[in-house]
């Protein structure tokens, strides 16, 4: 997965040049991942411009759409995938994190008696776990994969708000599918930390400067590969693989798969 130095979005990566079995790797340019698109600039930014975007599939919620809405270049369609709407629905405990690292990281106090003592931890493993197993999270990723299998869709680009959480799930889901091995689809999901905590630096030195510990910080902020791993628990122990989860939980078809492998496998 390489990193594309974009100046107006954060975490931006292309999935092209991702190891898979055989000696294969993922075509260059077709399947991208980012951060929120509130800043996406063409005009001054051209290695955006390069991209020729014609999907962006968002998996924010409706709150976080509301707060910093996408900027989409000319003639791409931008596809909702609420992600976490079965969540959101049940109270603001459900709210993803991402959404909430200001009010979380602004109150020491309030940050270590919720999230310290590995609550943190925790919280995320439930999350990760409702990215496999809720509704909205199958309807989601069941859209990315359709949309990935359509030569139509040209250029997709998929993201969330750090581009870390929900937009990781879904490269994870991805690259198993082409074929990447457990070893490699960890390594591509942890290769986003350093963006990300470039990305949020000033929040995380203003907890810690107030007194916060910054393992949760750290925790909020970043991925770990307790997380990714409670997702594959969650698929292994409802389905027994990936590739089942794919067809039994996300409702794809066999011919999907096959069209999505052909397109973006080099």
């Amino acid at each position: 997965m390489t990193a594309t130095p974009a100046t107006t979005v954060a975490n931006l990566r292309d999935l092209g040049g991702t190891p898979l079995s055989g000696g294969r790797t993922v075509r260059p340019g077709l399947v991208l991942r980012s951060g929120q698109l509130d800043r996406l600039d063409v005009d001054s930014d051209p290695a955006v411009a390069a991209l020729g975007l014609r999907t962006v599939i968002d998996f924010r919620t409706d709150a976080e759409r509301a707060d910093h809405p996408d900027r989409v270049p000319a003639g791409a369609r931008l596809l909702i995938a609420d992600a976490l709407a079965d969540k959101m629905s049940s109270g603001p405990a459900g709210m993803p994190v991402a959404a909430q690292l200001k009010d979380l990281l602004s109150d020491p106090a309030v940050a270590e008696e919720h999230l310290g003592g590995g609550k943190a931890q925790a919280l995320f493993g439930g999350v990760y776990r409702s990215l496999v197993s809720s509704g909205s999270a199958q309807a989601s990723y069941r859209t990315l994969l359709t949309e990935l299998a359509d030569p139509q869709s040209g250029p997709l680009l998929f993201h969330c708000t750090a581009g870390k959480d929900r937009t990781g799930w879904g490269a994870t889901v991805v690259l198993s599918l082409l074929g990447a091995d457990d070893e490699t689809l960890m390594s591509e999901y942890l290769s986003v930390n350093p963006a990300v905590r470039q990305a949020f630096a000033p929040m995380i030195e203003g907890f810690t400067a107030a007194g916060g510990d910054p393992d949760i910080a750290l925790a909020l902020i970043g991925v770990f590969p307790s997380y990714l791993e409670a997702a594959m628990d969650e698929v292994n122990t409802r389905y027994g693989s990936m590739e089942k989860y794919v067809r039994e939980g996300l409702g794809i078809s066999d011919e999907t798969v096959e069209a999505l492998r052909a397109r973006l496998i080099a």
